[in-house]
């Protein structure tokens, strides 16, 4: 007898998978045998060796390959090769070439696309083959594009997915960031009510290990006064110290990690980081950081492709950070993860601390300038 309790479960299995990575290259595989099959007629008339049911199973192995697609999208493009080569199918070709450029990112998908271009000419050109029967225009309006727009299209989502990665973690480092404030600022609270406690016990115990004299308890009272201030002092590094140097939070070096992540997503960074800035407290490390994270965000954004320069220097007293790249020549569109408060976040996090930011265009290019107080003849914020 079914169990009713069990339907549920199943459907919410059912809906997880759907939802996963997995299903949706299998959607890719069974889209792309759905196009390849309708050419199965005209594929058994042009080759002897198939029949429709020979040439349906094998166009349905060509695109099972799409299953590993993201894993190891080398091996759908090369059966994408081999299916050009012998059978003149080109379907397979767009949907390998994407997948490289989608998981792979733009440099795989030019060469991708420049050996499918190679392999196809060269198909183009040999007697016999398949391709032979295009003209030079069917070849550079048909076959060359089919390439070149599902490659484009790959590499367009493979950034998209990289901004919204960076997009996430900057409002994660965002949320840990709040949370971190607020543990030190409960830790200082903390600090000064209880230490004020201790000073004041400490303070009493020396009082009455005076008044004692030398008498029995005098020595009970000075080591109260000795533990009360040792309690003191332990509740400094505990609490306050340890907050501050807190590993969580971001500082100088992740700007690195922050350069090639943008790199990645086709905006090169030429980063220059003083050396006398890595002296800045830990808090003002983390807002060099936070900034320089908002500023490269919207620069793959709004300006893709283009290079960024980042500059963190010491000049006197204050500390300036400038985040700089060329406009574009036009303005692409509006990516749809953008959230419009970058940059209210990165001025309030600066104002807070004493600083003043400005953003706009300045002869063709676009500039963020922070400055903020270096706070290098003390420590903390």
């Amino acid at each position: 007898m079914l169990r009713l309790p069990a339907v549920p479960a199943l459907r919410r299995r059912a809906e997880r998978w759907a939802g996963s990575p997995r299903a949706l290259d299998v959607v890719a595989a069974l889209s792309a045998f759905g196009l390849m099959v309708l050419d199965v007629p005209g594929l058994a008339r042009e080759d002897n060796s198939l029949t429709g049911v020979t040439a349906t199973l094998v166009l349905a192995a060509g695109a099972a390959t799409l299953v590993v697609r993201r894993r190891l999208p080398w091996i759908p493009y090369l059966v994408a090769l081999g299916l050009m080569g012998w059978l003149h199918e080109l379907t397979m070709i767009q949907f390998a070439l994407y997948s490289i450029g989608r998981f792979r990112g733009r440099r795989a998908a030019v060469l991708a696309t420049a050996l499918y271009v190679a392999v196809a000419y060269a198909l183009f050109q040999t007697p016999g083959r398949p391709l032979h029967g295009y003209t030079l225009s069917d070849f550079l309006s048909v076959v060359v594009p089919i390439g070149a727009l599902a490659a484009g299209v790959g590499i367009a989502a493979y950034r998209h997915d990289l901004v919204r990665a960076l997009e996430a973690e900057r409002r994660g480092a965002a949320a840990r960031q709040a949370v971190q404030e607020e543990r030190i600022s409960v830790g200082r609270d903390v600090h000064d009510l209880v230490g004020r406690e201790l000073t004041v016990l400490a303070v009493r115990a020396e009082v009455l290990a005076v008044r004692a004299g030398d008498g029995a308890h005098r020595r009970d009272f000075e080591e109260l006064a000795d533990t009360a201030r040792r309690a003191h002092r332990m509740l400094n590094e505990t609490i306050v110290r340890r907050a501050d140097r807190d590993p969580v939070a971001s500082g100088l070096d992740g700007l690195a990690a922050l350069a090639r992540e943008s790199g990645r997503m086709g905006s090169p960074v030429r980063l220059t980081v003083a050396e006398e800035a890595k002296a800045l407290s830990p808090l003002r490390q983390t807002a060099v950081h936070r900034v320089v994270q908002e500023c490269l965000t919207n620069a793959a954004k709004h300006a893709p492709g283009l290079p960024v320069t980042v500059v963190i220097a010491v000049e006197g007293a204050d500390l300036r950070i400038e985040v700089r790249n060329p406009l574009p020549s036009a303005p692409p569109d509006r990516a749809p993860v953008s959230t419009g408060t970058g940059l209210l976040s990165m001025t309030e996090r600066v104002t807070s601390m004493g600083g003043t930011l400005g953003a706009g265009p300045e002869e063709g290019e676009y500039v963020v300038r922070a400055t903020l107080p270096a706070g290098l003849g003390h420590f903390g914020h």
